[in-house]
């Protein structure tokens, strides 16, 4: 860009991939740690053995190793390639864990593929893509009964978060934080990175058109999960 500022897909290719992405994680005090581990505690609650997973903005395969114990295949797809290589060392001694380069909102599997769909960690907006065609993507691509957790940041955990970011911006990991812009669950950096959050509100209104059973709740006081069920409950 002219003014020198990085688009959101700028700060994943080249500051938030493969060994700086998981610097991020490193750095992590230990609520953000509690927070991240209640992720996939809880999105194993929604795995059945055997089932076949796909995981939206796998990263390095930080969650894809926590969940591969129980699933029958979980496959990870993410638009760096960085990351993507960082994960395929990551996951190596994991024969279940493919990873493929691919957008979240025009994914190359046919309908009706996969028992589960994860996006965590609040990737509805750190993808930075529509959401409504986020869900509706997501939603085409799980089998009649099967489920879709979306996940993002509860209000209740604010200062952890922001906490943390301010962690990584200290590392040179993000830009510095702009505090005149930052709040109200909204996370800018000086250099142009921007997190922001979908809450419960938020939720409802995106999935309001789908035809699917949508429950929407909080885990750990850090999470707000959009837990959808294609087609009514699933056995």
């Amino acid at each position: 860009m002219a003014d020198g500022r990085k688009t959101v897909a700028d700060y994943y290719a080249e500051k938030l991939s493969a060994s700086r992405l998981r610097r991020c994680y490193e750095i992590a005090p230990p609520r953000v740690r509690r927070y991240l581990q209640a992720e996939i505690d809880h999105a194993l609650t929604k795995i059945h053995p055997g089932d076949t997973v796909l995981e939206l903005g796998c990263g390095y395969g930080r969650i894809m190793a926590g969940l591969a114990g129980k699933a029958g295949r979980i496959i990870g797809i993410d638009t760096s390639r960085a990351s993507l290589a960082a994960g395929r060392k990551h996951l190596a001694s994991l024969s279940n864990c493919p990873l493929l380069q691919a957008d979240a909102v025009r994914l190359p599997f046919p309908g009706r593929s996969f028992d589960t769909v994860l996006c965590l960690q609040n990737g509805i907006s750190a993808f930075h893509v529509d959401p409504e065609r986020l869900i509706e993507e997501s939603v085409r691509v799980t089998k009649p009964g099967g489920t879709v957790l979306f996940s993002s940041y509860s209000d209740r955990f604010w200062s952890h978060r922001l906490a943390w970011f301010e962690l990584q911006a200290a590392e040179g990991l993000i830009g510095e934080i702009d505090y005149e812009k930052t709040g109200a669950g909204r996370i800018v950096s000086k250099d142009g990175f921007t997190a922001t959050t979908v809450g419960p509100a938020e939720f409802r209104r995106l999935t309001a058109s789908i035809a699917a059973v949508t429950e929407i709740y909080d885990v750990d006081d850090s999470s707000v999960f959009c837990e959808i069920i294609k087609g009514g409950v699933r056995a």
